[in-house]
């Protein structure tokens, strides 16, 4: 199992000795570890603590990332307690020596003393995605949302308490290669800076590194069986924070649940439009991030849906299709596309074409002219329950005028060149419906136009 290593070596100036006396001292796990992924980079936060027993005097601690992701120029060390009296003076780099850091600590106490260590890694990543179980009468859908971390940063994370972050952040370099840079500041001449060099190192590069990202951000986290998850906004990012704690081993992914909400309302709708689909008719299922549907707390990550429908009392499932999607703004709607269905058909047929109007040039030649064209559509419904239909139709013209020959009902305009008809068909039962379409070609357009006026 790979871990970070920790040594303590404490130097104790012994009365009337002509040299120090050096102790090799293991230092004891950590105490608490917090994580803070985000998604948007390859970065995560780590702040731990640790209980260091140090003499009155100078100390050493020995720390090495070998094996890891760890960007050792963003270590950064604080004292919890007696803070007015230890000073930690400086992180040095021993030159031709590989993955190995030296902190330089001044301690007016003697004993155990709680630190915090932070540093960046790369390695961790999360991604969302959910599940949607539809009712049999798919007027609503329970909506359950899951993270799932995966850790391949070379580091076990034992109880650790997650946060995850929704929210770009701009970082000047990417953490992984700063990870395995032979000698963590490039040259070895330039790796042991002096003292004031490395307050710079330890603090302000930290910041540096990682550009908009606040260093100030409480960092409670998350892990664990469906455990729940508190999001809050701050600035431009979300964060996602799931209570107790969680071992996350290298390695390993774990799935998290992130919410569970019982009956969202949807939408169900059937759309047929040639130019765009084919001859297939596509379903969507649309919902509302508010809190009218069971949401509307937070932004929803983006990921993918894969939406199944309870099939009988049994409380099987059927699989109905997937979707992935884009962040959800609070208070947006969200349509997914579920893909071409079998039970839904429509059925477009030019039933006659003809022309007519023409109009001639000074040299006895066609100037302009209308195309007349009938349609039959037939929509068939084989489900056992109510469905709505969209259909759209494209004439590749703006100027047309169209006459409904049949029942069904009213058009609406979309734009300049297509209309859309709205069906409600029962279960298993078939609508059929004609259209004349009059379109204006050449000097007829100028008719068209002076019409409208």
């Amino acid at each position: 199992m790979k871990r970070i290593i920790f040594t303590l070596l404490i130097i104790v100036v012994m009365a009337g000795a002509s040299r120090a006396k050096i102790d090799l001292v293991t230092l004891p796990t950590r105490d608490t570890v917090q994580l803070t992924i985000y998604n948007s980079a390859d970065m995560t936060l780590v702040r731990e603590s640790r209980a260091l027993t140090l003499k009155d005097g100078k100390n050493k601690l020995q720390f090495s990332w070998a094996n890891t992701l760890i960007d050792p120029t963003s270590l950064e060390m604080l004292p919890k307690a007696d803070a007015d009296k230890i000073d930690i003076a400086d992180l040095t780099y021993p030159p031709r020596v590989r993955n190995l850091g030296l902190w330089n600590i001044e301690s007016g106490v003697s004993g155990k003393v709680p630190v915090e260590i932070t540093y960046l890694t790369s390695g961790l990543s999360w991604r969302a995605f959910y599940i949607g179980t539809l009712t049999e009468n798919e007027e609503t859908m329970r909506l359950q949302g899951y993270v799932r971390v995966t850790n391949n940063s070379g580091e076990d994370y034992e109880n650790a308490q997650t946060r995850l972050i929704v929210g770009k952040v701009h970082i000047l370099d990417q953490i992984a290669e700063l990870a395995r840079r032979r000698y963590p500041y490039g040259r070895p001449r330039e790796i042991v800076p002096s003292s004031k060099e490395a307050r710079l190192s330890e603090s302000d590069l930290l910041k540096s590194r990682m550009g908009k990202l606040d260093m100030s951000l409480p960092l409670p986290m998350f892990l664990g069986k469906p455990k729940e998850i508190t999001k809050e906004g701050l600035s431009e990012y979300f964060l996602y924070t799931i209570e107790g704690k969680e071992t996350i081993p290298t390695g390993w992914s774990k799935r998290l649940l992130s919410f569970d909400v019982d009956e969202v309302p949807v939408v169900n709708l059937y759309k047929y439009e040639e130019e765009r689909y084919g001859q297939s008719v596509v379903r969507f299922l649309s919902f509302k991030n508010d809190k009218e549907h069971g949401l509307g707390e937070t932004p929803i990550p983006g990921g993918m849906l894969k939406v199944y429908r309870n099939a009988g009392d049994e409380g099987h499932l059927s699989y109905t299709g997937q979707s992935s999607f884009k962040y959800i703004p609070v208070d947006e709607d969200v349509e997914l596309n579920l893909g071409p269905v079998a039970n839904v058909v429509v059925e477009p047929k030019l039933m006659n074409f003809k022309t007519e109007n023409y109009r001639f040039d000074g040299r006895g030649n066609v100037s302009g002219w209308d195309e007349i064209r009938t349609f039959k559509i037939e929509v068939k419904n084989t489900r056992g329950i109510d469905v709505k239909v969209e259909i759209k139709r494209n004439f590749n013209t703006t100027h047309w005028k169209l006459a409904k020959s049949g029942d069904f009902g009213k058009f609406e305009p979309v734009d300049k060149d297509t209309v859309k008809f709205n069906l409600t068909l029962k279960p298993r039962s078939a609508r059929k419906f004609e259209y004349v379409l009059r379109t204006y070609h050449g000097t007829r357009e100028d008719d068209w136009t002076r019409a409208l006026w």
